[in-house]
């Protein structure tokens, strides 16, 4: 049955063992692992704005993206929208759910056109018992994610607005490896990664700008003085 399967899927399964390879968690498994989560994947494409799968659902499985983002968000009580996470090529998301087997902690969506490799909870539990390296490496994975929300925490306690839109524009600009941010967010997303509204985040921007530390370019954000920003970040 294995081979059948490998055999259907071939076109898929050099590239989805290739994603999963570059994982920095999965890296050193064995090729016989990477083969076993290979086959185990399946391969699915969104539109932008598409909605992958809703917060209480029961769990959609561990996925992996191969290209576009993918924007992971919550709804609070007053019914405004908290970005938790925006995933890129390479990166992964609700590995909570697919590990404890409750429902998604949250919603994801296609922020812009996406594939994505997904494996089922009952796959990864099964490949997991039977190598019991992907379990270590899945429960480092958890940790990074943990010390992710640690941060988000300490940012939204600790750092005035402008800070976090400094740090938020650092990651963008790190992310894309260039001294300016494209302007996929508009201001209300940002006002929702960040945990507050767009007026206030319109007002930090206006501030930077002022001060010579960023400048607006079409449809980019130039960092003008990254050490300035770097300053304002750690506020």
């Amino acid at each position: 049955m294995g081979h059948l399967r490998q055999a259907e899927r071939a076109p898929y399964l050099d590239t989805a063992k290739e994603l999963l390879r570059q994982l920095p968690f999965l890296r050193g498994l064995t090729e016989e692992v990477l083969d076993e989560l290979a086959i185990a994947t399946v391969r699915r494409e969104y539109p932008a704005g598409a909605m992958i799968f809703l917060e209480g659902d029961p769990t959609a499985g561990f996925y992996v993206v191969e290209s576009g983002m993918v924007k992971v968000s919550r709804v609070g009580a007053d019914g405004r929208e908290h970005i938790l996470l925006l995933v890129e090529a390479g990166g992964t998301f609700n590995e909570v759910a697919a590990l404890d087997g409750g429902p998604n902690p949250a919603t994801a969506t296609a922020y812009t056109d996406v594939i994505l490799h997904r494996i089922a909870r009952d796959d990864l539990m099964r490949i997991a018992i039977q190598y019991p390296q992907l379990a270590w490496a899945l429960l480092e994975s958890m940790t990074r994610r943990t010390r992710h929300l640690v941060a988000m925490v300490q940012d939204l306690s600790m750092r005035s607005v402008k800070g976090r839109l400094a740090r938020l524009l650092l990651e963008q600009a790190e992310s894309h490896r260039t001294g300016a941010v494209p302007r996929l967010l508009t201001q209300e997303e940002m006002a929702a990664h960040l945990g507050t509204v767009r007026e206030m985040v319109g007002r930090a921007l206006r501030s930077l700008a002022a001060a010579g530390v960023i400048e607006f370019d079409r449809h980019r954000i130039v960092i003008l003085d990254a050490e300035r920003l770097r300053e304002e970040a750690e506020i």
